[in-house]
């Protein structure tokens, strides 16, 4: 992905945005974009409508950038995102990330929808991300690297921003929310773990399990963006519970979640 693949994409949006300029993106998981419809003065791009950037074909992920205003702050709402499952391509979503950063964006914070490896992080938990592991079989930089963007060998030492997560938990103790920390493990899916696979991550050292958050923390750490993240707790993992597992039961899971999740995000994005 070149350079100038950027500063178009990055003109394009200028256009249509006006003199707004966020320092913060929120990346919005499943059944989690209504979030951006928290934003006043909102302006709404569709990602089909800028060269170059991905369309999600998942329910519950619009492709769309919302340029709004959060309690005081100007705020990039970034409602869904491509998941590995989808494509083996990740050109396109890197130029979205590439973009973001292009765009003056110096903090990413993801939320993503997510399995619980622990009996007592039931759904509508949130899960802070302290570290995570990658067990999807790929990797966004694989290939030539681009010089111009960051280096060969990303650094993934802090790729959950320390200092980050001790606003995000002072935030929360302030709230009165019951925030959890944890490691997140990416399995590229698209179906759902097996019993077996949910005990080996937990022998792994995983505490949360899901399908995305990864391949953006690694495309954003590369261009020099922070990141947070909260993994919003759908479900226990398959096996834990006598039940079946499913897309509508994911989607379903977020929304008890969700109201701590937007009293969270509200409040942390004056500090970060």
């Amino acid at each position: 992905m070149s350079e100038k693949a950027v500063e178009n994409a990055k003109a394009q949006i200028l256009k249509l945005i006006g003199p707004r300029r966020p320092t913060l993106a929120l990346m919005l998981g499943s059944g989690l974009g209504s979030l951006a419809d928290q934003a006043e003065n909102a302006v709404e791009i569709s990602y089909s409508d800028i060269d170059g950037f991905p369309v999600p074909s998942v329910a519950g992920h619009d492709g769309k950038m919302v340029f709004g205003t959060l309690n005081g702050r100007d705020v990039l709402f970034l409602k869904g995102r491509v998941h590995a499952y989808e494509t083996s391509d990740f050109t396109a979503y890197k130029n979205l990330i590439r973009t973001v950063k292009a765009l003056g964006i110096e903090t990413l914070f993801t939320t993503s929808a997510s399995g619980s490896l622990h009996t007592d992080m039931p759904p509508g938990s949130i899960m802070m991300i302290a570290d995570h592991i990658n067990f999807m079989g790929i990797n966004p930089m694989l290939g030539q690297n681009d010089d111009d963007i960051g280096p060969r060998f990303p650094d993934m030492g802090d790729a959950w921003g320390r200092d980050l997560r001790e606003k995000i938990i002072s935030t929360a103790k302030d709230q009165g929310i019951n925030l959890h920390q944890g490691v997140y493990m990416a399995f590229r899916g698209p179906c759902f773990e097996t019993p077996a696979e949910i005990k080996m991550a937990r022998t792994l050292g995983g505490d949360a399990v899901g399908m995305s958050a990864v391949p953006e923390n690694i495309i954003a750490n590369h261009c020099g963006l922070k990141v947070a993240g909260c993994a919003v707790i759908t479900n226990l993992g398959a096996g834990m519970l006598d039940e079946k597992l499913s897309h509508d039961h994911t989607l379903a899971g977020a929304k008890l979640a969700y109201d701590n999740l937007v009293k969270l995000i509200t409040n942390v994005v004056v500090k970060i």
